[in-house]
C-alpha cells in the first residue's frame, strides 16, 4: 500500500465519456443505458467512438464498428457532437480547478488528466483516495459522469493503476507504487494492456519468449537494446515501475521545432485528380491556420496513401499487405526559404509536389499534410537571386503582392470568426469531391453538432 508521504499523483479518466455525454443530453442513466456514439449517415463499417459501460459488460468492444454489435442488442445510436464533449471537458476542468492549481493539472486527453497531489494533502487533511472520491463525487453531483482513478507514486505507475487496477475494484480506484506493481503486475498478460506496449513491440518480444513486464525486468538488458535501441531504456525502466518524468518536467517543456499537421481518410477511392482537389483544399486551409496563429512555415512535408486495390482497373496493390488497410505511400517536401503562409506561394507549389510524387494511375485514399518548423510571422521575406531579378521586371515588388495575398486571407479568417466556416470558400470547395465545407463542419474527423 502507498504512502501518503510518498510523492503521489492521481489520474482521472471519465468512464466512456462521448457515451456517458449522450446519455446525460438524454436523461439516460450512463451505466445502465445501451447507447453507442456512431454517425448513423455513414456505413455500417463506421467506428463506433464511444459505446456506453452496459454494452461493454454485453461483450461490445470499445472502438468497435457498428455491423460488430450483437443484433440482439438494443440500443440507442448517438450521432457525434464533438462540440458538446469540449464543452463538458471545459466544464469538468473547471471543477478540478476549484481544488488544484492548473500548475499541477496535465490534460492528457479530452478525458483524462493527471493531477500532482503532493502538495494538497496536508492542506485538505485527508488521504490519497479520499481526495480522489471527493473530485470523483463533484464531477458526478455536477455533471452526471461517472469516473475512474488511478493512484500511483509516478505518471507511469498512476496510469498503469488506471488502465488495470481500477478495472477490477470496486470503487474503479487503483493504486500502485513500486512494489505493489511488481508483486500484482509482474506476470500480468496480455503485454498490450501496459502504456505504449501495441502489438508490434509485444510480438517481437514474445519471439525471443519475453511475455510478462516480469519477464522483461529479467531478461538480458544487452537483448533488449539490440532489439530497440534507446528505446529500451524505458521499456527497462517502466518493467520496474520506475518513470522519472514529473508533471513539472510536462510544463517546462518546449521542443526545438514545432509543426502544424492535417490529416484526412477519404470516404471512398480517389482517382488521382480528385485527390488533386482534395490537396489543394488542405494546403489552402493550412495557409488560413498559419495566417490565423501568425506563423509562417519553412516547408510543407505531403504524404499520400493509396488504396489497396489502387489501379482504376482494380488491380490489387503488390505493397498493400506491407503498408496496412491504405496500401503503399507517396508524397514527399516542398521548401519555402525565408518562410511563407501566403496561399499564393504555397498551394501551387504543394499542387506540384503532388503531381510529380503520386502515381496518376493509382486511386488514392489517405492525405497528410505537414507544415514543418513553424514560427512566428515577422513579416520579412527572403527571396533567392532568381526571384530578385524577375521582381526587377515587374511593376509591383514581391513584397507588395504577398501582402495583399495576406490582407485576403485575413479578411476571410475574420468573416469565417463572425458568420462560420462555411460562410465563405473558394472555387475549389464547389467540386463534387471536395471535402472541405463538410470538414469545417468537423471537429477531430467528426460531426461538431454545431450548424
Amino acid at each position: 500500500m502507498m504512502r501518503d508521504n510518498e510523492h503521489t499523483y492521481i489520474c482521472i479518466d471519465l468512464k466512456s465519456f462521448y457515451a456517458s455525454v449522450e446519455c446525460v443530453e438524454r436523461g439516460l442513466d450512463p451505466m445502465t443505458a445501451n447507447l453507442v456514439v456512431a454517425d448513423p449517415e455513414r456505413s455500417e463499417k463506421t467506428i463506433c467512438l464511444a459505446v456506453s459501460p452496459n454494452m461493454k459488460k454485453l461483450g461490445v468492444k470499445n472502438r468497435c464498428r457498428v455491423f460488430e454489435i450483437p443484433k440482439g442488442i438494443d440500443y440507442v445510436m448517438a450521432q457525434p457532437r464533438m462540440q458538446k464533449y469540449i464543452d463538458y471537458a471545459a466544464e469538468i476542468y473547471g471543477i478540478y480547478l476549484k481544488y488544484f492549481s492548473a500548475e499541477d493539472i496535465h490534460v492528457y486527453s479530452i478525458d483524462e488528466v493527471f493531477i500532482d497531489v503532493t502538495a494538497y494533502l496536508g492542506m485538505y487533511g485527508c488521504r490519497t483516495k479520499e481526495l480522489a472520491i471527493r473530485v470523483m463525487e463533484d464531477v458526478y453531483d455536477n455533471i452526471g459522469v461517472r469516473a475512474t482513478c488511478g493512484i500511483g507514486s509516478n505518471l507511469y505507475l498512476t496510469k498503469i493503476a488506471l488502465d488495470i487496477s481500477a478495472k477490477h475494484a470496486e470503487d474503479f480506484i487503483g493504486v500502485l507504487d513500486e512494489k505493489s506493481y511488481r508483486k500484482t503486475l509482474w506476470d500480468h498478460r496480455p503485454l498490450t494492456d501496459f502504456w505504449r506496449i501495441g502489438p508490434g513491440i509485444a510480438r517481437r518480444l514474445e519471439k525471443v519468449g519475453i511475455f510478462t513486464m516480469g519477464d522483461i525486468a529479467k531478461a538480458d538488458e544487452d537483448l533488449l537494446y539490440d532489439m530497440f535501441g534507446v528505446d529500451a531504456e524505458l521499456l527497462i525502466d517502466h518493467a520496474w515501475g520506475r518513470e522519472p518524468v514529473t508533471i513539472a518536467d510536462i510544463k517546462n517543456y518546449h521542443p526545438q521545432a514545432k509543426s502544424l499537421t492535417s490529416g484526412q481518410v477519404l470516404m471512398r477511392d480517389y482517382s488521382f485528380e480528385e485527390g488533386r482537389t482534395i490537396v489543394a483544399e488542405m494546403a489552402e486551409a493550412m495557409c488560413l491556420d498559419l495566417v490565423e496563429k501568425g506563423l509562417v512555415t519553412d516547408s510543407i512535408t505531403l504524404s499520400v496513401g493509396y488504396a489497396k486495390s489502387t489501379l482504376p482497373g482494380g488491380a490489387a496493390d503488390a505493397a498493400g499487405g506491407r503498408f496496412g488497410r491504405y496500401g503503399h505511400r507517396d508524397g514527399g517536401t516542398v521548401r519555402f526559404e525565408g518562410g511563407s503562409c501566403e496561399s499564393s506561394v504555397i498551394v501551387p507549389e504543394v499542387l506540384l509536389l503532388y503531381e510529380r510524387s503520386v502515381d496518376s494511375k493509382r486511386m488514392v485514399r489517405r492525405m497528410n499534410m505537414s507544415c514543418n518548423n513553424v514560427r512566428e510571422d515577422t513579416g520579412a521575406r527572403q527571396m533567392n537571386l532568381f526571384e530578385m531579378a524577375a521582381e526587377e521586371q515587374k511593376a509591383r515588388p514581391q513584397e507588395e503582392i504577398l501582402e495583399k495575398d495576406k490582407k485576403l486571407m485575413e479578411a476571410e479568417l475574420a468573416i469565417k470568426e463572425k458568420y462560420g466556416k462555411n460562410a465563405v470558400f473558394k472555387g475549389v470547395n464547389m467540386h463534387e469531391e471536395s471535402t472541405g465545407r463538410e470538414r469545417n463542419r468537423q471537429i477531430g474527423g467528426h460531426k461538431s453538432g454545431e450548424k
